[in-house]
């Protein structure tokens, strides 16, 4: 048998196939799949084995569970499919221009004052809250799974929606274009480590960020403490009266490194 050379085409084949098997992975960290996918995996390499030593029964018998196994992936991994996706399409400044050519919104200046105002009410009552700003990654996925609303922004409508006896309060508001476009939008909670302090609406807020250039405040339940959440980072115990300071800045980093991809294209 004739030695086979090892190509830069096939380096290329192996880190690609290993990048994508690192985009699984870290899509279903902290899930059941990883261990679904070692018994795919497992049962691959047995149909493997067996269609080697010509046993036509058996390798009859993988070659129909594995080719119905792709369907049933699909089935099994829709919400790790969903956020691997997700990441990809709202992760990547490549792609950035794809979701300007489907905007359908003019870009207006955010007034952030009825947010502000509201969070110092809900942190004063320790009213817990989720608040979504969006820049300019697609949000649809997120706003999708919850109310729409598109109503306009005001303090009075949000501190109603996180009321704590309001139907609404449960998940996240979503804010763009100076509209509350949904609420009660679920977040995708972060797989990465956090602290155990963090509860369930930190870890929101990090893993939107994680996917997304929005800025997500935090409004604890338990302390009235602000956080804000901005590229996988949350900084917390935000001094109330700097609150406004804090986002603006977070706005204007986004608007340059925004404006720095747009020129280097």
């Amino acid at each position: 048998m004739g030695f086979i050379p090892f190509s830069l085409i096939d380096l290329i084949d192996i880190l690609l196939v290993a990048a994508l098997m690192f985009g699984i992975y870290r899509a279903t960290k902290g899930t059941n799949a990883p261990y679904i996918l070692t018994g795919i995996i497992f049962i691959y390499l047995a149909w493997v084995i067996v269609r080697a030593l010509n046993m036509e029964l058996l390798s009859g018998i993988l070659g129909q569970i594995i080719s119905v196994g792709v369907i049933a992936l699909f089935i099994v991994f829709q919400p790790e499919i969903r956020r691997f996706l997700q990441m990809i399409g709202m992760r990547q400044k490549e792609l950035r221009f794809i979701t300007r050519i489907f905007s359908q919104h003019h870009r207006e200046e955010l007034n952030i004052s009825p947010i502000v105002a509201a969070c110092k009410d809900m942190s004063e009552t320790k009213t817990g809250a989720l608040i979504v700003i969006g820049q300019r990654s697609d949000l649809k996925l997120i706003t999708e799974g919850g109310i729409a609303l598109n109503a306009a922004l005001s303090q009075s409508l949000l501190k109603n929606i996180f009321f704590k006896n309001a139907p609404l309060h449960d998940g996240a508001v979503v804010i763009e274009h100076n509209l509350i476009v949904a609420a009660k939008c679920i977040l995708p909670v972060t797989q990465s480590d956090v602290p155990k302090s963090y509860g369930t609406r930190h870890r929101a807020a990090i893993g939107m960020s994680e996917i997304s250039d929005a800025i997500i405040i935090v409004v604890s339940e338990e302390t009235g403490g602000i956080s804000i959440a901005h590229n996988g980072q949350l900084r917390r115990d935000i001094d109330p009266n700097r609150l406004a300071q804090t986002i603006n800045r977070y706005i204007n980093a986004n608007t340059r490194q925004n404006e720095k991809a747009d020129k280097s294209k």
